[in-house]
């Protein structure tokens, strides 16, 4: 399959996945805000009806406190009768008072009713002169009118003193706080909200002067406010809050059906992304691995003819005749082979990054000397760019324990790179030294090269990951190499790291543990 058929692929499964999980928040999103909504508005429907109730209870408790004394002084007021002929004249005084004495209103009412009979209305004779039950009907019509007239005023009264005092009480005295819980806990009910809730009253002047017996700060910062009486002043209103601690979690669980589904697709893109990953990988794997085989074929026909050629040439009777010419030969066969085993390392590099781990073969080993075998076997190709290699090998304790192999193949390939990597306007200069540093085994391996810039430096140990470098193109690689010895380094518990100046050169240090530590 093509890249690009990948990339059309990705981007349409993608967007398609991210669309649907756009959906999803959305949806959650809008139910929970509608759940809010529906929430608040019958919070504030339960404690609009609370402030009716608690209004309710006032006026009751006026009507039936007041009223009741209202009547009982009227009732003691003077009265004074007139007759004329059959009709008698009443005439009513009504002062109203409050407890301390103070007179709220004082009115007389008049009432013209005919002189009462000393016998019952059903038992009075029918001669003339004397009232029929339709007058005593009418009689009664009208007592009961001056009736309705007297009790009209009396809640006139009530009204007045309610509009005019009640404002000036505390809130203790105008509310029972064990009502306000009953009612709340009804309201809330009949509203559909079932949560336990907690609340505090606030007076005019600001200051709590209530609070339930097991309220709970937790959730305080979502509270309902709702003002007692309505028809105060706006400086004397008494302010009644609710919260709710367990809101947020009421709120949630109403939408907790969504989030498997949300979840599922978290998991599903997840799942693209690196499936969309690994086919990328992969098709990286599979190029560098046909890269790598076109060109170890390149690399294995060119020491291999020339093995071939030095070979043929060893079967001439004349070169057996020259020692000079006999020792060349089989110094480029040497090298050839040399060459040919590097080729072969490199495959089993690619070999052990597949099986990510490598088999170590551990044994005491002198680092000077190791390090001066690999330095002897490059030095032919370092000559042949007119370059040269400079050692020092100042370590006093070299002894070290590692797997002779890798430890060679570490500081071949960074030797190699330094190659690769050289100035083409300047000869190449390799400069190799030990040391003992804090009890570890320092070496450096140190070239003019190109350099690499800071950007890259961190990245250099990564696997398949290749420095930019321009316009050179003739650089083989497959970015094995470093990876290579930032593993075998650490495997053998040691570090390493870069110092590069882009147009100076690079320089790699290596500690491992002495074999004594």
């Amino acid at each position: 399959m093509k890249k690009s058929t990948i990339w059309i692929l990705s981007i349409v499964m993608g967007f398609s996945f991210l669309s649907l999980l756009y959906l999803q928040v959305s949806y959650i999103e809008e139910m929970i805000k509608t759940r809010k909504e529906q929430f608040d508005s019958a919070v504030r429907y339960a404690l609009e009806q609370v402030s009716k109730d608690v209004e309710y209870a006032e006026t009751r408790r006026w009507l039936i406190e007041d009223i009741t004394e209202a009547e009982r002084q009227a009732l003691t007021a003077n009265n004074t009768s007139i007759q004329q002929n059959n009709l008698v004249q009443q005439t009513q005084r009504f002062t109203v008072r409050t407890r301390d004495g103070k007179i709220y209103s004082d009115f007389e009412m008049k009432v013209m009713a005919t002189k009462p009979s000393e016998l019952p209305k059903a038992l009075m004779p029918s001669y003339r002169g004397t009232r029929t039950i339709p007058e005593t009907s009418r009689s009664l019509v009208e007592a009961i009118k001056n009736r309705y007239m007297y009790q009209r005023a009396l809640l006139d009264e009530v009204t007045w003193q309610m509009i005019y005092r009640a404002s000036d009480k505390s809130i203790g005295e105008r509310v029972r706080f064990k009502d306000v819980d009953d009612y709340l806990k009804s309201s809330l009910y009949n509203n559909g909200v079932e949560l336990v809730y907690h609340f505090s009253v606030i007076d005019k002047d600001g200051k709590e002067v209530y609070r339930c017996s097991d309220y709970d700060p937790k959730g305080v910062e979502d509270t309902y406010s709702q003002v007692l009486f309505r028809n105060d002043p706006p400086a004397k209103m008494s302010v009644l809050k609710v919260h709710f601690p367990g809101r947020k979690d009421y709120i949630f669980d109403s939408i907790s059906f969504m989030i498997p589904s949300l979840v599922f697709t978290l998991v599903l893109l997840i799942t693209f992304i690196f499936t969309i990953y690994i086919v990328f990988r992969q098709k990286k794997l599979t190029e560098m691995k046909n890269d790598f085989i076109n060109n170890m074929t390149h690399e294995f026909k060119t020491p291999i003819s020339t093995i071939s050629l030095a070979a043929q040439m060893l079967k001439d009777p004349s070169v057996g005749k020259s020692p000079q010419m006999f020792q060349h030969i089989s110094g480029v066969i040497n090298d050839e082979t040399k060459r040919l085993r590097f080729q072969v390392e490199k495959v089993l590099q690619m070999s052990m990054f597949d099986k990510q781990k490598a088999t170590l073969k551990m044994k005491e080993v002198d680092a000077n000397e190791l390090i001066n075998g690999v330095i002897n076997t490059f030095t032919l190709k370092v000559e042949r760019y007119n370059g040269k290699i400079v050692s020092n090998l100042e370590a006093l304790d070299a002894e070290v324990f590692v797997d002779e192999m890798h430890i060679t193949n570490v500081v071949f390939n960074l030797m190699d790179n330094a190659v690769k990597y050289k100035n083409p306007e300047e000869d190449l200069l390799l400069d190799v030294r030990t040391w003992n540093e804090n009890g570890k085994l320092m070496i450096s391996i140190q070239d003019n090269g190109i350099g690499i810039k800071k950007e890259n430096l961190k990245k250099i140990f990564e696997k398949f990951y290749r420095v930019h470098t321009g316009n050179l193109h003739d650089v083989k690689g497959f970015g094995l190499g470093l990876a290579y010895v930032k593993k075998i380094i650490t495997d053998h518990k040691g570090t390493i790291r870069a110092e590069s100046e882009v147009g100076v050169g690079t320089k790699f240090i290596i500690a491992l543990p002495l074999l004594k530590n």
